[in-house]
């Protein structure tokens, strides 16, 4: 059983860095588009942003993950599979160039083999997966809203400015928008990794309780019930430095494919606009993942954020055809996720070289 936890934490810790190459478009896809930063110091500057996060915020969203199905109806084969689907998923939407939410990827696909294994959907957690996609269409309408907003009010305050001056100083503010994505990006998204693997360590500490062994104070992970009812998890802090690390460290790799869906398919953006889809995005990130705890996609809210600024243009700005196979993507993330999770259980179950390691 110890044997397929490392599994489980190299998968949690690989995953994490393809969600920063996969989702690094979503922090610096404005900045390169506009000409602010070229491409490698921008996924620098975001990656920078991305690590600090850890020092900002608590483990809300890690906390919600972790519960996305009932802990003591599932074992490390439920979680080892949802994460081999999480990454599959992940590097078959990279590669088509498809900005789809990490996020959603990896609860499908905890959620999608917990069924598998205990045969009945009652094992999901219906308040998490509920408030989940619910926030699949109100993120982006959230981030539109703030940023057709936010970019009205820029352009009437600034609507008799120097047009020159004004877009050598909004090209200064992107650099600060988009380390206030980065920071969202980072605190919501690690944290996801935080609770799979939080997830893994409580069923592997109750294993260790079971048989009256010792339990290592690296695997010391428990949960504490508040006043109201409320369950909180505490977890040792190299899970979540080593996650925040990965994610940056994977945003360093950059994800080009879809840097170019996101910062020119969707509406040319311009430094002003820049400004305002990324800081759209980063209050709608705070609100949501920091403020609810419910872990919303950075994908959803940048590109909600992005087509709110091409409306103030003109509608037709937009390009609804690219928008609509956007949502039609992120719509079918978390079942196919689940689907591909299943598949994965059975197949684990099918190899007999498992037996001997679960």
């Amino acid at each position: 059983m110890f044997t397929i936890l490392i599994i489980i934490i190299v998968l949690a810790f690989v995953f994490d860095l393809i969600n920063g190459f996969h989702d690094a478009a979503n922090s610096i896809a404005t900045i390169v588009s506009t000409k602010v930063l070229a491409p490698f110091p921008a996924v620098l500057w975001a990656a920078t942003f991305n690590f600090l996060a850890y020092w900002i915020f608590d483990l809300k969203v890690a906390n919600t993950v972790a519960k996305t199905v009932e802990s003591g109806s599932i074992n490390l084969e439920v979680i080892l599979a949802g994460i081999v689907a999480a990454i599959i998923w992940n590097l078959l939407t990279w590669w088509l160039g498809i900005p789809s939410s990490s996020s959603h990827t990896l609860i499908g696909g905890f959620a999608g083999a917990a069924v598998a294994h205990t045969g009945t959907f009652a094992v999901i957690n219906q308040e998490v997966i509920l408030k989940t996609i619910g926030f699949i269409f109100l993120a982006p309408i959230i981030g539109m809203l703030i940023a057709y907003i936010l970019t009205v009010i820029i352009m009437w305050t600034c609507r008799r400015a120097n047009p020159h001056h004004a877009n050598k100083w909004f090209k200064r503010l992107q650099l600060v928008s988009s380390g206030a994505f980065s920071l969202g990006h980072g605190g919501s998204d690690s944290q996801k990794v935080v609770g799979i693997i939080s997830a893994a360590m409580l069923v592997y500490v109750a294993h260790l309780n079971t048989k009256g062994i010792e339990i290592p104070h690296w695997v010391h992970v428990s949960e504490t019930i508040d006043a109201v009812g409320k369950k909180h998890l505490h977890v040792p802090a190299w899970i979540p430095i080593s996650c925040y690390s990965a994610i940056a460290l994977g945003t360093m790799m950059g994800g080009w494919r879809i840097v170019k869906t996101m910062g020119t398919k969707i509406t040319k953006v311009t430094p002003l606009e820049g400004v305002a889809a990324e800081t759209a995005g980063a209050i709608t990130l705070f609100g949501v993942s920091q403020g609810l705890g419910i872990p919303v996609s950075t994908t959803h809210t940048i590109a909600g954020s992005i087509m709110g600024v091409g409306m103030t243009k003109r509608l037709s700005a937009v390009r609804w055809g690219v928008a609509t196979n956007l949502l039609v993507a992120w719509i079918l993330t978390i079942p196919v996720s689940m689907a591909i999770a299943a598949g994965v259980y059975f197949l684990i179950n099918l190899i007999p070289i498992w037996s001997s390691i679960l």
